[in-house]
């Protein structure tokens, strides 16, 4: 068959990015307009700057892919856009440029739910390494700022079917990071910068009990045919995730340790610095804190690994993927790493660069619609709530 060249667009959130992928498994540019410094000082993402910010970065970002690709509009085979989950209005920004371009250049449109470019990001890579011979059931964690999420994945024909069997019930494990630096004074996003100072703290110093759920999640709750309301398969088992507990623990720790002082000292020096790296917080940062942020990070970990390889095992799958922001992390990386490989089990993680948001991963998820000519309507829109099957 010969190779397919797809323009991939992603406006999910807080990154405005485009790229060029041949034929799914090869990467041929990738551009990354990151919106960090705007949020910065709101401590997350406010969706209205969002999605002004597209606006401004959207034109220039495809631009620069295409030229790095030495591509043209016209050269390109298919346009693929990231159709949700995510902010409505950021998403709309890539919607309807990749709209306007499929329609102008009379161009096959290809819509993708940003989980399945996740899951898509760690085969595009294995594909480029020459790796084309994968093992199935594929069990496949997407772990990153807004999603926590356990799939089984299953390849029919050209095309992939996903089962959730496992979600987070409040917050996801990045936006519990992006949460407990900010209560500690250390910046957005939150997840490096506790990643960084993890390692000069006692992972063991402070204990944090296990997250408990005790009640069937309410959302598992599925509509019939006839919009009658069924129960999901009470014999399929579930791993579900919660880190708002968490959360309130390390709030409740800093509270009766008395923290806050540190914590408002911290704030007013990294307020004097233009750009804090990683060694301005650790300068800033007391032991009592390096220890609370190592114990959090341990725990966010364990619970992922623990409730990971449970589910892979409980369903005897033969791959892990392991993709998303969080999957950037050094200790949840080396962890899955160790324990998978006691389990027997090959782990596949996407590169940090393809970890966290990103076009490249839409256009190579786009790669088998493309093939099966599973193709956009031009009056589609998009889907904050997008779920993926």
């Amino acid at each position: 068959m010969p190779d397919a060249y797809i323009l991939g667009i992603e406006t999910s959130c807080d990154e405005t990015a485009a790229a060029v992928v041949r034929s799914g498994e090869q990467l041929i540019s990738n551009v990354v307009a990151s919106q960090i410094a705007m949020h910065q000082p709101y401590g997350g993402v406010v969706p209205e700057l969002a999605s002004r910010e597209h606006l401004r970065a959207i034109v220039p970002v495809v631009r620069k892919a295409l030229e790095e690709a030495k591509h043209s509009y016209s050269s390109v085979d298919a346009i693929a856009v990231t159709q949700g989950p995510g902010l409505s209005g950021a998403l709309l920004v890539g919607i309807s440029y990749a709209k306007a371009l499929a329609f102008a250049l009379d161009k096959p449109l290809i819509a993708v739910n940003h989980l399945e470019g996740h899951i898509h990001a760690v085969l595009l890579e294995e594909r480029q390494k020459g790796n084309h011979e994968l093992q199935f059931p594929v069990l496949a964690l997407v772990v990153s700022g807004g999603h926590t999420h356990l799939y089984l994945a299953e390849q029919h024909h050209q095309g992939w079917t996903y089962e959730n069997i496992g979600h987070t019930r409040d917050d996801a494990a990045g936006e519990a990071f992006d949460k407990v630096a900010k209560l500690l004074g250390l910046g957005y996003p939150g997840g490096p910068v506790i990643d960084g100072l993890a390692a000069h703290g006692d992972p063991n110093a402070v204990k944090f009990p296990p997250s408990q759920i005790k009640h069937r999640d309410r959302r598992e709750r599925q509509h019939g045919s006839q919009g009658k309301t069924t129960e999901p398969d009470s014999d399929r088992p579930r791993f579900d995730f919660s880190y708002s507990g968490i959360k309130t623990a390390v709030l409740r720790y800093v509270e009766t340790h008395n923290m806050q002082p540190p914590i408002e000292l911290r704030r007013k020096a990294m307020a004097n610095i233009l750009k804090p790296g990683l060694e301005d917080y650790r300068r800033n940062c007391d032991q009592p804190t390096l220890d609370l942020v190592a114990s959090f990070q341990r725990a966010i970990v364990k619970d992922l690994v623990g409730k990971t390889l449970a589910a892979a095992r409980g369903y005897n799958v033969a791959t892990l993927f392991v993709t998303g922001g969080v999957a950037a992390n050094s200790e949840l990386r080396q962890t899955f790493e160790r324990d998978g490989a006691a389990d027997g089990l090959p782990v596949y993680f996407p590169s940090r660069a393809l970890s966290t948001d990103n076009a490249a991963m839409i256009a190579a998820a786009a790669y088998p619609k493309f093939l099966a000519q599973d193709f956009a309507p031009m009056d589609f829109s998009a889907e904050a709530g997008l779920t993926l099957r």
